[in-house]
């Protein structure tokens, strides 16, 4: 593995501090940061719909960077990310994976959330080499139950948070109980400790390519997932309205060297950021090198 070309840059302490970088994408800018140490397999975080840089929650970036290099980045179209969005989960992979090769990185961990475990697991099947091990949270397979109704959703609870003016996140990603108001507000508000050099919002055109992205892997034939050797930890909210926690159960069932994390109780799509401290305590315990399923 070697060093990405900017690496004598000094590491910032908090992913709300970290600077936001370029690298030259076949002639397109990627937006990226990085923070935590240098040295091990890099993290590459790939977001879920409409996210770009600063919808990562911090207390999740900070503590899994307390031990290992993290990587956000903005894929094509994304935020401040050049380039027009695709419209397949297909071709999301193959842009990630020339983001990863153009830092030069020749391995890597990839933590994929919602569509961005779509996009991990082409990843990992389409370039197992480049992949060491692999967490997905809040995703499901090709094909997998209610995923084709994620644009449906999603545009009504865009439109009930206009009118009720709350974020449309609080209904998405938590539950509508007193324990997901609470975790919902903290998360929001934590998305707001960055406060200089805010990536840009994703644009109406990207958001309806990643819909479409998205609905279309929620129509495919499902995948053989028996291909994917790597050593994969799963994770979800017992309540995903979005990707229901039906097809997390099925993930693990069918990865041949998964690890299931019990479902966070109470808690939906943003299970992982609802229970950030757990999630990260398991995740870098799974990415340990002597870690094995």
């Amino acid at each position: 593995m070697t060093a990405p070309r900017s690496s004598a840059t000094p590491t910032p302490s908090s992913y709300k501090d970290a600077p936001t970088r370029s690298v030259s994408v076949r002639g397109t800018d990627f937006v990226y940061r990085q923070l935590g140490p240098e040295n091990g397999t890099p993290l590459v975080l790939l977001h879920h719909l409409a996210a770009v840089l600063d919808n990562w929650d911090p207390q999740v970036v900070d503590g899994l960077a307390a031990r290992r290099r993290v990587i956000t980045f903005d894929n094509r179209g994304v935020g401040a990310s050049g380039g027009s969005t695709p419209d397949t989960i297909e071709a999301m992979a193959r842009d990630a994976v020339l983001f990863i090769r153009a830092l030069g990185f020749d391995e890597v961990d990839l933590l994929g959330l919602s569509m961005g475990g779509f996009i991990a697991q082409v990843i990992a099947a389409e370039e197992p080499r480049l992949v060491r091990k692999v967490i997905l949270a809040g995703t499901g397979p090709a094909g997998g139950p209610g995923i084709d109704k994620v644009t449906k959703l999603t545009i009504q609870d865009t439109l009930k948070g206009v009118l009720t003016r709350r974020d449309p996140k609080q209904f998405l990603f938590f539950t509508d109980t007193a324990n997901g108001r609470r975790a919902s507000q903290a998360f929001l508000e934590r998305l707001k400790e960055r406060t200089d050099n805010r990536d840009k919002a994703i644009s109406l055109s990207s958001f309806r390519a990643q819909l479409k992205a998205i609905h279309r892997w929620g129509l495919q034939a499902p995948a053989d997932l028996t291909g994917i050797s790597h050593p994969v930890l799963v994770a979800n909210g017992e309540s995903d309205r979005m990707v229901p926690s039906r097809n997390t159960l099925d993930l693990a069932a069918r990865l041949p060297q998964s690890e299931l994390v019990p479902l966070y109780p109470d808690a939906g799509h943003g299970g992982i950021f609802q229970y950030h401290d757990a999630f990260v305590a398991r995740a870098l315990e799974f990415l340990e090198p002597q870690s094995a399923p």
